[in-house]
């Protein structure tokens, strides 16, 4: 059985309010199995890799992710919490991006799937589709120590319906927007008094959403790319004459398009260079301004857009946007980047985590597994932070200098201490005992603790 630090322990101790305290022993356990185990992520798996293959009571730990009365929604405040106590300074803004990611599954029990659309395996010529649940997560960008790129750490997930299945469910369809801008004031509740930049790609250019965010009493910065032939306008002028009939208008005269813009040589383009990705520093050319986005039935919003461009032609031009019209270009592009992070996250969860292996039918099991597995990405964090601090040791070799630790590393540092390995490398009082080296053991550990 693991035997924590009492870093850990003392970090698990802040979910306990949440479970009732058989459930909370149970769901230790699952934790503990989940993180030292390999492969599939079930609940059988986490039971095997702790040991307990012969429990006759096996179904108790089930029911913590089928019937057991826990909040998912107030684990997520806490690890939110705990994420912005370790990582953020007081001072500092949450840079929270939002991004879909699908866990594939089929069934006939598994009743919130559908048919969308797989980013990963689509490109510019082809569509493809997958059959499985859409999860939107929101997943806080921090600074750690040991690594010059932020990593995205997931701390809130919910599962949204395509409008076939919600209809084929009699329920109402909230649609990713919606259910964002949902989200987003779970979040400001949470932290009424912090700066809140929420962070999303073009799928969440959307109007409603950016007056979600200003109507807020303490406003919420969004910002995500803008389309080129978006629909821009003036502010309405201030000077109406006395005695005039009808509403007063909401915008004013239309402004030439962002793609306009890019073939104009009037544009007056400034230089711009900043870290780009992860290809280090860049020189770009941007051009910004104010103006008031509108779409037929919908009301004008206030918005600053940045359209940027490579003077190289490294990339196509493109343009960003923030619904806070006092935000610096500069800083709105390197918003933007943030969001990249998120997708490395996804893709860690599910090499070294196991996202999507999960084989849970019932809608309360589907429904909190895998917002636990992704939020585990961000416990693990937490975990070696609290263990190691700035140093956390990185897996190298003689023929690779390892220059940042990684989530591997940090999962390594993590299921190391669970075991405590140290205490199995003592030499026997029986010098006959002892039947392999102690570097070989040392090497056999090491394999287990960065297993996938």
């Amino acid at each position: 059985m693991p035997s924590p630090s009492p870093e850990i322990v003392q970090l698990l101790s802040a979910f306990a309010i949440v479970f009732t305290a058989p459930t909370y022993r149970n769901a230790l356990t699952l934790l503990y199995g989940t993180l030292l185990g390999s492969g599939r992520r079930t609940v059988t798996s986490a039971l095997r890799a702790m040991g307990l293959n012969e429990e006759r009571q096996f179904c108790a730990y089930h029911r913590v992710l089928s019937r057991a009365a826990w909040s998912p929604k107030a684990l997520s405040r806490i690890l939110l919490s705990l994420l912005v106590a370790t990582f953020v300074p007081a001072d500092a803004a949450l840079n929270i991006v939002v991004d879909e990611t699908i866990e594939a599954r089929k069934g006939k029990r598994i009743k919130n799937k559908g048919w969308f659309r797989d980013a990963v395996r689509s490109g510019a010529g082809q569509i493809n589709y997958v059959l499985g649940i859409r999860w939107i997560v929101l997943a806080l960008v921090v600074t750690v120590p040991w690594s010059r790129r932020p990593w995205a750490c997931p701390f809130l997930a919910v599962p949204a319906r395509s409008p076939k299945t919600a209809k084929k469910l009699g329920k109402r369809n909230w649609t990713v927007v919606q259910w964002t801008a949902h989200l987003i004031g779970w979040v400001r509740q949470w932290h009424p008094e912090r700066e809140i930049v929420v962070i999303g790609d073009g799928a969440y250019a959307a109007i409603n959403l950016i007056q979600r965010c200003q109507q807020l009493q303490q406003p919420v910065k969004l910002v995500s790319r803008l389309r080129l032939d978006a629909q821009l306008y003036d502010a309405p002028s201030l000077d109406r004459p006395k005695g005039s009939r009808g509403p007063k208008p909401k915008k004013g005269e239309r402004q030439p398009q962002l793609a306009e813009r890019l073939v104009d040589p009037q544009t007056q383009w400034q230089t711009l260079t900043l870290p780009w990705y992860s290809e280090g520093m860049r020189c770009l050319e941007y051009v910004t301004g104010t103006s008031l986005w509108h779409r037929p039935g919908e009301g004008p919003v206030p918005l600053r857009w940045v359209l940027v461009r490579c003077p190289h032609g490294r990339f196509k031009p493109s343009a960003f946007f923030c619904s806070d019209v006092q935000a610096a270009p500069e800083q709105i592009v390197a918003w933007f980047i943030l969001r990249w992070n998120i997708e490395v996250t996804f893709e860690e969860v599910r090499a070294f985590l196991g996202l999507g292996t999960q084989r849970h039918w019932s809608d309360r099991a589907i429904e909190r597994t895998t917002p636990c597995l992704l939020g585990l990405f961000s416990l693990v964090t937490l975990m070696a932070h609290r263990l190691h601090g700035d140093q956390l040791p990185k897996r190298s070799d003689a023929w690779y200098d390892k220059q940042d630790a990684t989530f591997s590393d940090a999962l390594a540092a993590v299921r190391l201490d669970l075991l405590h390995i140290p205490n199995y490398l003592k030499s026997s009082a029986h010098d006959d005992l002892a039947l392999f080296p102690t570097h070989f053991i040392r090497s056999l550990v090491s394999l287990a603790a960065h297993a996938a």
